[in-house]
């Protein structure tokens, strides 16, 4: 799908310094767009959570990027405890101009993009749902990324 698009316009981070795509090499990513009063978002964080713990110390690295629906979302604090209220430890990055949400030409809430470790987009997930598939994609991309290291 070619190479992931650079992140960009993020004006705060939670839980993490500032990343790039570019300093996440060698890891697996998840670019997770989310919004806190998101219903269908908070129905996902269990999976995100689950994959989080499961995959972290293997290199997969999730980027919560917070691109907000409503003007509420975009006050920081709220994000912040919105965040440590639904358990969202990985790091976190406010996109309120939605210009990372752009440079990946997004259109949904939750929405899913799962990078490999040399920078490429190999699969993306719109809403909930299909989770075993998803594990499977990470799964596969750890091992790909494990095997390129021999």
């Amino acid at each position: 799908m070619g190479p992931a698009p650079e992140l960009t316009g993020l004006t705060q981070w939670f839980n993490s310094e500032p990343l790039t795509i570019k300093s996440l090499r060698g890891k697996v990513v998840i670019v997770d767009f989310w919004t806190f009063e998101c219903y269908n978002c908070q129905n996902t964080m269990p999976y995100v959570r689950k994959l989080y713990d499961k995959y972290k110390d293997q290199g997969l690295v999730i980027l919560g990027i917070h691109t907000p629906e409503f003007a509420f979302e975009k006050v920081p604090e709220n994000v912040k405890a919105a965040a440590k209220d639904q358990g969202v430890i990985w790091p976190i990055a406010l996109d309120p101009e939605f210009k990372t949400w752009s440079a990946f030409k997004n259109q949904y809430w939750p929405a899913f993009y799962f990078i490999d470790a040399n920078g490429h987009l190999r699969y993306t997930h719109f809403g909930e749902g299909n989770y075993d598939y998803n594990e499977k994609v990470v799964q596969q991309l750890l091992s790909d990324a494990k095997s390129a290291q021999k």
